[in-house]
Formats: structure tokens, sequence, C-alpha cells
């Protein structure tokens, strides 16, 4: 498999395509869900990163019970407003990680497509 990086383009339709194990292989966190924000996929990077474990975190609301401190204007109403409108989201922003862990710098990257399965926030930890 090529590498996938952070920003490329087109990346929510490359994501759908991999495996779990595949998706295990990036250097980012991937963290994709469904309509109802249920976590339906979760790669190691992540859950390394995170300190949580994908038996604790897929199946899980995202907004309510992984991550709250993304449940704001910046992230959760992005895609609230993307699949009200019927449009693509991919945004990427700086972001600060508060919840179950010190403070962490972070580039989130919010990519959605009207009808697609799975919704995606990749993470990209900063130095």
């Amino acid at each position: 498999m090529n590498a996938l990086a952070f920003d490329q383009p087109d990346l929510d339709q490359r994501l759908a395509a991999l495996t779990d194990e595949q998706l295990d292989e990036l250097g980012f966190g991937v963290i994709g869900f469904d309509e109802a924000t249920v976590v339906r996929r979760y790669n190691r990077f992540e859950s390394q990163a995170a300190g949580l474990s994908p038996q604790s975190v897929v199946g899980q609301p995202f907004f309510t019970s992984v991550a709250p401190c993304m449940n704001n204007f910046m992230v959760a109403q992005r895609f609230d407003d993307a699949q009200a409108d019927g449009a693509t989201l991919d945004e990427t922003i700086s972001y600060v990680l508060t919840l179950r862990m010190r403070p962490a710098r972070v580039r989130l990257r919010l990519l959605a497509l009207p009808g697609a399965a799975t919704r995606y926030v990749l993470v990209q930890r900063q130095p």
C-alpha cells in the first residue's frame, strides 16, 4: 500500500477503501463514525496517542462519549451543517485536545461526503 498523507486530496474516499489493518499503518489518527456519530473505525495510531483502546471507543457515540471536547461549533457543528446542506466537508483546523490528557496541540481534518456511510476526524499531533 502506498502511504497516505494527512493533507492528501480525496482522502475520504481512500480511507473508505482501506481495511482496518491498513488504517493501523497510517501515521496519523483516524476516527470514522456513522450518521448517528457512532464510532465505526478507530486506528492504532489514535488509540496509542489518546490512550483509549479500540474496544472502549468503537460502538460509542463520538461527540458525547468518546470526544465531548469536540462537541462544539468548531467540530461537531461543521458535520451537522454539511449533512443538513448535503455538502462535502473537507476542512483542516488547528485545535487543542483537552479530555483525558494534558492539552495537546493538533491539526484536525474533518471529512464528510454526502451519502457516504462514514465520516472522519483525522488527528495529526504537533510537537
